[in-house]
């Protein structure tokens, strides 16, 4: 298939683009004529089976970042990291870096490995005839990434969002900080879990000598096209997203615009919350206990005294403390995105270590989104059974456009 010329032109790297991610990944130093070489065909173009496979593309760019109302991918991987140099020219080189990676990715592209077997690989190889599985990366800054113990690191305090701040300590939680915040957020999702985990893999990567990674999680879920997914209880998680599944939905509940900095005008609020479901208490819980707890019927989904998932609440047939009572009880709608989570055997007590990855994107945190945690965390029975152990709140800037890097707008605006 013969691409476009400007589509020819996403899916390669300039020779000088390669030199300045090889050496950021320490694989450059000096390249002889046999480096040069490779240099020209530095980067695999899409073709056969990729190229076959357009849907597999998700785009990097456009007026909203992609991964936010994106239908979900099967994987997910998520990403804090700390930026250690002080000065804004530093972030804006990582920054340019990641988006040059970002747009090679995400069409399906990748850097050949090379030939001079005296360099590292110049790619870590793993995704070398794999498609680009609708691989998504969606930023995000947390509140240092603005300002951190009071010091304006960067000179972009005064562009911070309106309603970006930590989220305040909520009952019942038990958060570890270094699970929790950071000055960058990065959540990379795909079809493909080897494709997701390239991604971020090459970001951290990328990031030597500009930025240290907090923490990282990593997340599924499953099922059936068309059909709502299930936590790791059972029970259909994010239901209530058709709601507000049409574009004036999205401008009411996800996309920032009125009261905020230009460049968070079309961007959203991402907030994390890690909830470890203690599985084996619940595994010895009644149905009725069970479909109590949600408010909803187990198989269905439906909402009691509804016979449809999808069917509108009726408030007068909900237990008092039912997870969908409470939440609907706000009044308040936020646009789910969870990823379920499995993190082997917890050798203080033997029990697994499992639970959901709670993310949601909202234009605006404190209406939205604070209200409902602190009468969740207070009253809702679903406390029985999980624990809160992270937290975090991002503003994800809009969209990009072709030639922006990412963080363009706040760090030259």
């Amino acid at each position: 298939m013969e691409l476009e010329p400007n589509e020819k032109q996403k899916q390669s790297v300039s020779r000088r683009d390669f030199l300045k991610l090889s050496a950021i990944a320490g694989t450059g130093i000096t390249l002889g004529a046999a480096g040069m070489g490779a240099i020209m065909g530095i980067v695999k173009p899409e073709s056969g089976k990729a190229a076959a496979l357009p849907n597999d593309r998700i785009s990097l760019y456009g007026q909203h970042q992609a991964g936010i109302v994106t239908p979900q991918q099967t994987y997910m991987y998520l990403a804090s990291f700390h930026l250690t140099g002080d000065d804004r020219s530093s972030v804006i080189r990582l920054f340019r870096d990641w988006t040059k990676f970002c747009d090679l990715s995400t069409a399906g592209g990748t850097m050949k490995t090379g030939d001079n077997t005296l360099l590292p690989p110049s790619d870590t190889g793993e995704t070398l005839d794999l498609p680009a599985a609708k691989l998504t990366i969606t930023f995000g800054f947390g509140p240092t990434f603005f300002r951190q113990e009071g010091k304006d690191r960067f000179g972009i305090a005064a562009r911070a969002p309106r309603y970006l701040k930590d989220i305040p300590r909520m009952p019942r939680e038990n958060l570890d900080p270094s699970l929790s915040g950071g000055d960058v957020c990065i959540q990379v999702c795909a079809e493909d879990q080897q494709v997701a985990f390239h991604a971020v893999r090459n970001l951290i990567r990328l990031s030597t000598g500009y930025a240290t990674v907090n923490w990282m999680q990593e997340g599924f879920i499953s099922a059936t096209p068309g059909k709502t997914p299930r936590n790791l209880f059972g029970f259909k998680d994010g239901t209530a997203n058709i709601e507000h599944d049409t574009s004036s939905g999205y401008d009411d509940v996800v996309w920032a615009g009125e009261g905020e900095p230009d460049w968070m005008k079309g961007g959203s609020y991402l907030a994390y919350r890690k909830i470890r479901m203690l599985l084996e208490v619940w595994d010895r819980t009644s149905l009725k206990e069970q479909e109590d707890t949600f408010g909803r019927f187990k198989e269905s989904g439906a909402a009691y005294g509804r016979t449809g998932e999808f069917d509108a609440v009726d408030m007068s047939k909900q237990p008092d403390t039912a997870h969908v009572h409470l939440a609907k009880q706000t009044g308040q709608r936020i646009h789910r995105r969870a990823y379920s989570y499995t993190n082997g055997v917890d050798p203080r007590t033997g029990n697994v270590d499992a639970g959901l990855l709670f993310l949601s994107y909202q234009k605006n945190p404190e209406a939205q989104l604070l209200p409902m945690l602190r009468l969740m965390q207070s009253r809702d029975k679903l406390n029985e059974y999980t624990m809160h152990v992270a937290s975090g709140l991002y503003a994800c800037p809009r969209g990009l456009r072709e030639g922006q890097y990412i963080g363009q707008n706040i760090l030259e605006g």
